[in-house]
């Protein structure tokens, strides 16, 4: 399978979900992600007229709260304002494929999922597809074979530039410019990172990186209410224990006293 449509079959799958129509009820940022979530659906069913609908109502609606609100820092506004204008592009260049299409509206659905959600964000799920590309990256490097090395890292970067503002919004200042900082070097010096084995340690490095990322999120998602519970399950089984051995004891020390007597 062609690793373009792969891409796309694991984005569709991936960012597959139930539409949600925004309305008064709701909270601003929620009404933001569903339209959001409403332009991508209608994005990967090629209603582009529709998709670009939309992404006007949330442009209006995203300058009201933020007029109203003042809920967003500078750098949000700005990832948000040129994901925003790459979706809206994509909605109506014509002569762009469909997947590059299907990218920019994600890349979109990403950030604003991003700067909604508290945990679990959807740039999370990521992390099968990315590193089961970036295995075939190093499986070419290391097979020295360099029309499969070329193709594969495209694949990557590909991912990469669909999750990368989104990546942004959520990791510190200095992980993240590290990471960007690696991926452009390796993409840059490309052909010495493929013809020089002690450039391979640059994968390998780079690998550890993303993978530290995505392990510190799944971590940190893990649900406050089980620490909770293994909390008190753990407080109550030692204060079992303690009662169990105290009566014990006093139990040991009135066979001692009643031997004695």
């Amino acid at each position: 399978m062609g690793s373009k449509l792969w891409i796309i079959i694991l984005l569709c799958f991936l960012l597959l979900s139930t539409n949600v129509s925004a309305n008064d009820d709701t909270a601003p940022i929620d009404q933001l992600n569903a339209l959001s979530n409403e332009a991508l659906q209608l994005t990967k069913s090629q209603r582009y007229e529709d998709a670009k609908k939309i992404l006007e109502a949330f442009s209006d609606k995203f300058s009201s709260v933020t007029v109203k609100e003042n809920t967003f820092t500078m750098d949000e506004l700005r990832i948000v304002t040129i994901a925003h204008n790459e979706a809206i592009e994509a909605t109506t260049n014509v002569s762009m494929n469909p997947d590059e299409r299907i990218n920019r509206v994600t890349k979109f659905r990403l950030v604003i999922d991003a700067i909604s959600s508290t945990k679990h964000p959807l740039w999370t799920k990521m992390e099968d597809p990315m590193l089961a590309v970036f295995d075939d990256v190093k499986e070419a490097a290391f097979n020295g074979d360099q029309e499969a090395f070329n193709k594969s890292l495209n694949s990557f970067l590909s991912l990469y530039e669909i999750i990368n503002p989104s990546m942004k919004l959520d990791i510190s200042s200095e992980r993240f410019q590290k990471l960007d900082t690696r991926i452009k070097f390796i993409d840059h010096y490309r052909q010495d990172v493929f013809s020089q084995q002690n450039s391979m340690k640059e994968l390998l490095i780079l690998e550890t990186d993303l993978q530290s990322i995505f392990d510190d999120w799944a971590a940190d998602e893990t649900d406050p209410s089980l620490w909770w519970v293994i909390i008190s399950t753990g407080s109550i089984i030692i204060v079992t224990l303690s009662y169990v051995g105290w009566r014990k004891y006093i139990g040991e020390k009135e066979r001692r006293k009643n031997r004695s007597r």
